[in-house]
């Protein structure tokens, strides 16, 4: 692949940029110094390059940014106002640098659907890498149509489909975790893995997203996108290689293979929306009355759905993903529960607990909780933690990616069959929900969900 060093930002002065693309930036140009990138800024504000060049500041210092590629990404600036939807704007754009670059597309999915058409007409330099925050489309048909148009524009392994919620050192923490280590292999499988528990719980509420998640919910913004690709990660059959066409293809079948559980989407998922209340001291108000918010649309904050496997390793696990807004823990882990032992000599004192391998996410980690006797009685069973922590990556999972975009490496990038396939695992769920065969349940921020939901 060719390292391109022009990145342009369409959509710059939304929230992404200045809440997640800037600083992500700012912290990898602080590591690789020798990096030399251009960044140019573009968007219908009516922005002069100073204006743009103020908020790049203010994202740097928000990581404390800096470093000679830091200096050198400041001394210039290019704020391009345009139409990212129209052909004149995007050739006002491609004005702004004759060279190849990272196109990174940060806007609403319906917008970047417009404006890739848009692009058709007068095509991209060559070399021009493209990237695409989730959701890809908004829903199955519309990810196709979408994947369609990028591959007339340029080869897929140019495209990149953004999951920061993976960096390279999760992922590698993760293959190293299970292909490493014999203890855990030859367990990995339904022998003796009774279920796999894929949690994304956040403290936070909408924090002024409106815009965004209200057409969205917990299953598009997390289930739909992020946590069926750790799912894939996790079930995936050992690459032969750590090559990104590798491990790609492995996530590909694991996920052709998905479907809900037992092929019920009513039955495999459940839906709620949290109401006022407290978390970790914070007064939130009730989902409906957040600026923005269209109480028509019917948006759940929490999505929880179990998933089967249709193959001979994973044939009869469950696999449970979950993900909600204004709870009162904060939760980023794969649970594995294994299996009870067969059989405990007797004379034991107290049931034993199944074992289970906590994988904690950002920061990694994991906790493996075993049986063991305990240190007054010898006779009586304990339940014990083994904790260990994984190494830390050079950067954060965002940058990690944005290195990937501007080196051309699409390892951590989702391709376009599995962009496809994610949308056709949950779109049953999605078409059951709006056609109102599964309740919009509700749960007071702060609390672990609803009442009724039993974990």
């Amino acid at each position: 692949m060719t390292a391109v060093s022009t990145i342009l930002i369409l959509g710059a002065s939304g929230d992404l940029t200045s809440r997640l693309l800037l600083p992500a930036l700012g912290q990898l140009l602080t590591v690789e110094q020798d990096r030399r990138v251009r960044l140019i800024g573009a968007g219908t504000a009516d922005w002069s390059d100073e204006q743009w060049a103020e908020v790049v500041r203010t994202a740097f210092t928000s990581v404390d940014a800096e470093g000679p590629a830091v200096d050198h990404l400041l001394s210039q600036f290019t704020w391009v106002n345009a139409d990212a939807t129209t052909v004149d704007g995007l050739r006002r754009v491609l004005a702004a640098d004759d060279g190849p670059m990272a196109i990174f597309f940060a806007l609403p999915p319906a917008i970047t659907a417009q404006a890739c058409t848009a692009f058709e007409q007068i095509g991209v330099p060559a070399g021009t890498v493209l990237a695409l925050e989730k959701p890809f489309g908004v829903d199955q048909a519309s990810a196709e149509a979408l994947n369609q148009v990028l591959d007339r524009l340029v080869p897929e392994n140019r495209v990149h489909r953004v999951d920061h919620f993976l960096g390279r050192s999760t992922v590698f923490n993760l293959l190293g975790l299970r292909f490493a280590n014999r203890v855990f292999e030859p367990l990995w499988r339904s022998e003796h893995i009774e279920r796999v528990d894929i949690v994304y719980d956040e403290q936070l509420g909408l924090e002024g997203r409106a815009g965004y998640y209200d057409k969205a919910g917990a299953l598009v913004d997390m289930i739909q996108s992020h946590l069926l690709q750790v799912m894939a990660l996790f079930a995936m059959e050992p690459p032969p290689t750590t090559d990104a066409a590798d491990i790609r293809d492995q996530k590909g079948l694991v996920l052709r293979a998905t479907r809900a559980w037992r092929n019920d989407p009513v039955q495999a998922s459940r839906r709620a929306r949290y109401t006022a209340g407290s978390v970790a001291g914070r007064e939130l108000p009730s989902y409906l009355d957040e600026p923005g918010v269209d109480p028509a649309n019917d948006t759940e904050t929490l999505a929880e759905v179990t998933l089967e496997i249709d193959n001979w390793r994973w044939s009869g696990v469950p696999f449970r993903l979950r993900s909600g807004k204004a709870l009162r823990d904060r939760h980023r882990e794969i649970i594995v529960t294994f299996k009870p032992p067969a059989h405990v000599p007797g004379g034991l004192q107290g049931t034993p607990h199944p074992n289970r391998l906590r994988i904690f996410l950002a920061p990694d980690e994991m906790t493996l909780e075993l049986n063991m006797n305990g240190p007054d009685d010898p006779d009586v069973l304990d339940r014990v933690p083994l904790i260990a922590h994984f190494g830390p990556g050079r950067l954060p999972a965002y940058g990690e990616v944005l290195a990937g975009i501007l080196d051309d490496d699409p390892s951590l990038s989702v391709r376009a069959d599995v962009a496809e396939q994610c949308w056709r695992i949950v779109q049953p769920v999605l078409d059951a929900w709006r056609a109102g065969q599964v309740p919009l349940d509700e749960y007071p921020a702060g609390a672990t969900g609803p009442k009724s939901w039993t974990r």
